[in-house]
C-alpha cells in the first residue's frame, strides 16, 4: 500500500501550527540539514513497511525529523511522496546534502532458485466417486453382508430408483441409515503367493432404510447403477470422500497387480485395479504408489549368460478404498499397457 499524500499533508500542517517557533518566512528558506543532524551508525538503507509515515521514515534518520520533512516537502524532485510503497530501500548520503541527501530505490523482481518439487492435487472427484461407488473388495467372510432384499410393494422382480422395497436384516438398522447393494463376483487372488486377498463385488446401488416391522424393514432405493433384484445382498454404505488428496508411504512397500476391472486383459489411466496391499501394509486412502514392470530377460551376446533387465516404472496409482489385506486403486498415470502381476512399489527399486 503506498503513502496517502493527504494524511501526509495534513501531518505537515499540523506540525507547522504546532510550533510556535515557526514564521511565514520559515516555509520559504527550508532549514539546512548537517551531517550532525544524522543519528549515527545507522543501519542503512531503511526498508518501508506496510503504515509507514515520512515522519517515521525522517524519524528513523534524523536527530530532528522536523528539519527533514520540510526539506522533503521543497524537495519533492528528490522522491516523490506519493510514489513510497511497502519494501521501497531508502538511503541518506551525507555527501549528497545539497541535493537533499536522500536516495530510494523501488524493490525489483528477484528470481528465485530451488529444487522442483512435485505438488499433487486432489484427484478428478467424478472420477473417484464412479470408482469407489460401483466396486469393493470385502473379506472372504463377510460376502452375505447383513442383510438382503426381500421383495417390493408391487411384486416386480426388478427394482430401481425411488421403487419401494422390503429388507430383511441380519443385524439391526434405524431409519436413515444407507446400505450398498451388491453382488459377488469372483475371489482375487495375490499372483505372487496364491493366496486369497478378498472377494470383489459390484455394487448395484444404494438403499435407505425409512422404517421396521419386526424382523422385515421397508426401504427405498436412492441410487441404481444396474437393476436390484431379490436376494441381493447389503452392507452399510461405505462413506466417500471426493477430495483425496495424495500421500506419500512412510516405509517400503512392494505389492502386486492383482485385478483389472471387467476382466480386462491390460489397464490405462484413470482405469480401476485391484493391489496386493492393503492396510495390514500401513496402505490408507490416498497413499500414492509407482507401478512397475519386470525386466525382460536377454542374451548377453559377450557371455551367453540370461541376463534380467532391471524394472521400469510404466505408471502410478492411488488408492481408494484399502481392506485389510488388499485395495482397490485408481491408475493416475500410465506410459503403457498395465497388466495383472506388474509390480508395485512405494519406491524405485
Amino acid at each position: 500500500m503506498k503513502s496517502n499524500p493527504l494524511l501526509l499533508v495534513a501531518l505537515l500542517l499540523g506540525l507547522l501550527m504546532a510550533s510556535s517557533e515557526v514564521r511565514a518566512e520559515t516555509l520559504d528558506m527550508p532549514p539546512t540539514i548537517t551531517a550532525s543532524d544524522v543519528k549515527p551508525n545507522l543501519p542503512q538503507p531503511y526498508i518501508v513497511k506496510k503504515g509507514d509515515t515520512l515522519w517515521d521514515i525522517a524519524d528513523y534518520f534524523f536527530k530532528d525529523p522536523w528539519k527533514w520533512l520540510k526539506i522533503w516537502e521543497r524537495n519533492l524532485y528528490i522522491t516523490n511522496p506519493d510514489l513510497i510503497y511497502p519494501g521501497n530501500k531508502i538511503w541518506f548520503d551525507v555527501s549528497r546534502l545539497k541535493q537533499g541527501g536522500l536516495t530510494s530505490l523501488s524493490p525489483q523482481p528477484e528470481v528465485v532458485i530451488k529444487p522442483v518439487e512435485r505438488l499433487e492435487g486432489a484427484v478428478d472427484s467424478s472420477i473417484l466417486l464412479a470408482a469407489l461407488e460401483r466396486q469393493d473388495f470385502i473379506d472372504a467372510n463377510a460376502v452375505q453382508g447383513i442383510g438382503h432384499v426381500l421383495d417390493s410393494r408391487d411384486e416386480r422382480i426388478n427394482f430401481g430408483v425411488n421403487d419401494r422395497v422390503y429388507l430383511r436384516m441380519q443385524q439391526p438398522a434405524k431409519e436413515g441409515d444407507l446400505l450398498d447393494v451388491f453382488r459377488t463376483a469372483e475371489e482375487v487372488r495375490d499372483p505372487v503367493s496364491g493366496a486369497v486377498a478378498g472377494v470383489l463385488v459390484e455394487h448395484l446401488g444404494q438403499i435407505r432404510v425409512d422404517s421396521a416391522a419386526d424382523a422385515v424393514y421397508r426401504g427405498t432405493v436412492v441410487k441404481a447403477f444396474e437393476e436390484i433384484s431379490r436376494a441381493d445382498r447389503l452392507k452399510p454404505a461405505k462413506f466417500i470422500d471426493p477430495k483425496i488428496v495424495p500421500s506419500t508411504p512412510g516405509q517400503v512397500l512392494s505389492g502386486s497387480v492383482m485385478y483389472i476391472r471387467n476382466g480386462a486383459r491390460g489397464a490405462g489411466q484413470n482405469q480401476v485395479i485391484g493391489i496386493s496391499l492393503g492396510v495390514t501394509d500401513g496402505v490408507k486412502a490416498g497413499t500414492a504408489l509407482s507401478l512397475y514392470k519386470a525386466g525382460r530377460l536377454v542374451k548377453d551376446k559377450l557371455t551367453g549368460e540370461d541376463v534380467r533387465l532391471p524394472m521400469e516404472e510404466i505408471g502410478r496409482l492411488l488408492v481408494l478404498v484399502p481392506q485389510q489385506r488388499a485395495s482397490i486403486a485408481l491408475i493416475t498415470s500410465s506410459t503403457q499397457a498395465i497388466n495383472i502381476g506388474d509390480a508395485v512399489l512405494s519406491q524405485q527399486p
